[in-house]
């Protein structure tokens, strides 16, 4: 889930010159010493073909407005295993006073557009304006009619208080960003996230770059190598078909007291 300034590119990259010119290998990805560490590749549009070529090789678009698509592949790869998320002793309170209140609930895919707009909107530190383009909203939405990319909301009182999208292939989910308008809500969605990959057998959910807060949470960076190694078998996994939502499911939070942190 992507917080990071995007910087110019200083480099030669590949240039895809139209929807049928495939991606590079990622191995050709600026590396650490570049001014854009992971970028890979420019151009090529985002149809949702190309965007299921990028994801099926760990690759994702990422670029501000009066750029061309930037598709990148960073080394190291900020990932949330799904059996090692945790949640402060605080916030799994939270979690679960949410579980058990009238009026909260958890939707699935029920207001995606309003999610990626609200992503697009939130404010984020050090960062003037968002990545999350008008071009990536239609795209994603376009995508999202496909069955390809979801959105896990956190509704209270018939208001959508926050969530997150992302893309889902064969059992991996690849977090895209998240939004709250309520506290913790967007903490509440990423959790409900991880109950439903549980239950779904999915291991891991792609956070494709590093913060304090999903480091927190259980994430940890990957080499590439390791990255695209543990990729490979969830992608040639079924896909997911069923997602929504049951109440079922948050009794998949609770992982053993040793993964539980801070007050």
């Amino acid at each position: 889930m992507r917080h990071a300034n995007l910087c110019r590119a200083h480099a030669v990259i590949h240039w895809l010159r139209d929807s049928a010119d495939p991606l590079p290998d990622t191995r050709v990805a600026l590396g650490a010493g570049s001014d854009v560490p992971g970028l890979l590749a420019a151009g090529g549009g985002l149809t949702p073909q190309r965007l299921a070529e990028a994801y099926a090789k760990g690759v994702f678009p990422w670029y501000s407005a009066g750029q061309p698509v930037l598709w990148w592949s960073p080394d190291p790869r900020m990932v949330l295993l799904t059996d090692e998320f945790k949640l402060s002793r605080s916030l799994r309170k939270t979690v679960q006073r949410f579980a058990r209140s009238a009026g909260c609930e958890v939707r699935i895919d029920s207001a995606f557009r309003s999610v990626i707009r609200a992503c697009a909107g939130a404010p984020r530190a050090g960062q003037d304006g968002t990545w999350i383009v008008p071009e990536m909203i239609e795209a994603y939405c376009a995508w999202h009619a496909l069955g390809r990319v979801h959105s896990v909301e956190t509704w209270i009182d018939g208001e959508l208080a926050g969530g997150l999208y992302g893309v889902s292939l064969g059992r991996v989910f690849f977090g895209e960003s998240m939004f709250s308008h309520r506290t913790d809500a967007s903490k509440i969605a990423l959790a409900a996230l991880v109950c439903f990959c549980r239950a779904h057998s999915m291991p891991m959910i792609d956070c494709q770059q590093h913060t304090g807060h999903l480091e927190s949470m259980g994430a940890r960076q990957l080499s590439r190598t390791e990255f695209e190694a543990r990729l490979a078998p969830v992608l040639a996994a079924p896909d997911v078909i069923d997602w929504t939502y049951d109440l079922r499911m948050w009794r998949y939070l609770n992982p053993p007291a040793a993964e539980e942190s801070g007050p």
